[in-house]
């Protein structure tokens, strides 16, 4: 079914279609088929943060161009699919907007500033689906015994069949891990420290996460992101440095 904002971009002849602008309703209509969850207030919240910059009418109402549903659709595609943080896409934003050709963002996805939208077609076309346990087993080269020890010991879940994203990470994690001989017993301070982090997590953005707005919501889970990084980064330093210690 053609969008309401879809079928006004519609032209006869095949003449090309002409630049418009868009009230967040409109908005909201064109990307709701890819992004479900998106709402005003969250798009409002990306333009807080300063990655969107909409157009002003005289009587003060957001005005949206094509070329701002196409950052809108690189920014929620980022978030959902990568799990990059806003700052980090802000930065790589604001290096193509002074001009810059970043060649890629952390993480090694490759961008070509000029052709956002057929890059986010080609690498970002779409949330990644549960896997099967064959999937998952065919897809990590892990044993059904491995994956049956990793639910035992709560470094995975399941939903019946069905493995999530993060389950197949940490699938594919273990058996890189089982080549060196350590096993998912060995593993299970990963679960603890996990669980000691995401305390952290949440009762750092408690004063916000307990307001019941959508913004709010949304800036709560943008800071726990960014707390998660920071603990994470925290950790990696301090392994390293201590491996750093095993030259010397």
């Amino acid at each position: 079914m053609v969008s309401s904002a879809n079928a006004r971009r519609q032209t006869t002849a095949g003449e090309p279609v002409r630049p418009q602008v868009l009230n967040i309703g409109e908005v909201l209509s064109e990307l709701s088929d890819d992004f479900p969850q998106i709402t005003a207030s969250k798009i409002r919240f990306l333009e807080e943060k300063g990655l969107i910059t909409p157009q002003r009418t005289a009587a003060g109402y957001r005005k949206y161009t094509p070329g701002d549903i196409d950052r809108l659709r690189f920014i929620l595609a980022l978030q959902r699919d990568q799990y990059l943080p806003l700052k980090v896409i802000k930065d790589y934003l604001d290096a193509v907007d002074r001009g810059e050709r970043p060649e890629q963002l952390p993480g090694g996805l490759k961008l070509a500033p000029r052709s956002v939208s057929e890059q986010l077609a080609q690498e970002l076309s779409g949330h990644t689906r549960d896997l099967t346990r064959s999937e998952l087993i065919g897809g990590s080269g892990a044993s059904d015994e491995l994956v049956e020890e990793l639910l035992a010991f709560g470094l995975i879940e399941s939903d019946g069949d069905r493995f999530n994203e993060h389950s197949a990470r940490v699938v594919a994690s273990a058996v890189k891990l089982a080549g060196f001989g350590i096993e998912p017993r060995h593993l299970r301070a990963f679960r603890t420290a996990a669980d000691r982090e995401l305390g952290l997590v949440e009762r750092a953005i408690a004063p916000v996460s307990s307001r019941k707005t959508v913004s709010s919501r949304a800036h709560a889970a943008e800071t726990a992101r960014e707390i998660s990084d920071a603990c994470l980064a925290l950790h990696t330093a301090l392994v390293q440095g201590a491996i750093s210690k095993l030259d010397h």
